[in-house]
């Protein structure tokens, strides 16, 4: 019934809006002579300046990696925790950040550091404000964003705003955000070792990080911004008023 809804929607629809190529196909399949404008997400690159020290605000000496997310096991952080315990031994002075609120995965992601041994390693900051999340982008080394379904994330547009890389999967619509080898790093989901490579890759080679950090800096700037997602909204509308007008 739903789809037979949906469907219904898209064939009256006068035009839609996807924001990458991934959603794009998905319309397509619902019926193939739809007119779908692709209209990246874009960010707030106003709002997303740090004013808070988030080091000494939460007292954390190491250099850090960073997880944003919700608590949830279609966001990876099982495979997250797993892939950092193999990296973790080479990499004493670093530390891995988990910020988020709980969608019913908190109890066994804290069973889980708590029977790796990592609680000194790892550390969780639960429904952190959001100039917390934002100040943490700016001093983390990379974003890790291991998630196993995303249609087009928001989160690493975020952390490109400082440029800093991201570590991704495969999965659905993140490729066409995170770009292998462009702004970031791209595994199969739910692979820990494939994870802990890419994070040893980017902790390794400063210069490849930075690299990647600024191929997201200039993606985020040229493309995926508020601005350019409203000019680019606005000219769709212009463009079904000005085709229903003439009807």
């Amino acid at each position: 019934i739903q789809k037979i809804f949906i469907k219904k929607i898209i064939n009256h629809a006068s035009a839609i809006s996807a924001a990458n190529e991934y959603e794009k196909k998905i319309f397509l399949e619902f019926n193939e002579n739809s007119k779908i404008e692709i209209i990246r997400n874009g960010v707030n690159l106003k709002t997303l300046v740090s004013k808070e020290n988030f080091r000494n605000k939460y007292k954390i000496s190491n250099k850090f990696i960073l997880f944003v997310g919700r608590f949830s096991i279609s966001k990876g952080i099982k495979t997250l925790i797993q892939g950092f315990d193999l990296v973790q031994n080479k990499f004493p002075d670093i530390s891995l950040i988990i910020m988020g609120v709980d969608f019913g995965y908190e109890k066994d992601m804290d069973k889980l550091i708590h029977t790796l041994n990592l609680s000194k390693k790892i550390i969780v900051i639960k429904n952190p404000p959001r100039e917390d999340v934002i100040s943490a982008y700016g001093e983390s080394e990379f974003l890790v964003l291991p998630s196993q379904w995303e249609l087009s994330p928001l989160v690493p547009l975020e952390s490109f705003a400082f440029k800093k890389p991201v570590i991704s999967t495969k999965s659905h619509g993140i490729p066409f955000t995170v770009k292998d080898n462009e702004n970031g790093i791209l595994v199969e989901p739910e692979e820990p070792e494939q994870l802990s490579k890419a994070i040893n890759k980017l902790l390794f080679d400063n210069k490849l990080r930075d690299k990647l950090g600024l191929s997201g800096y200039n993606f985020v700037h040229e493309e995926c911004n508020s601005i350019s997602m409203a000019k680019n909204s606005l000219k769709l509308y212009e463009e079904v008023l000005k085709i229903n007008h003439n009807k």
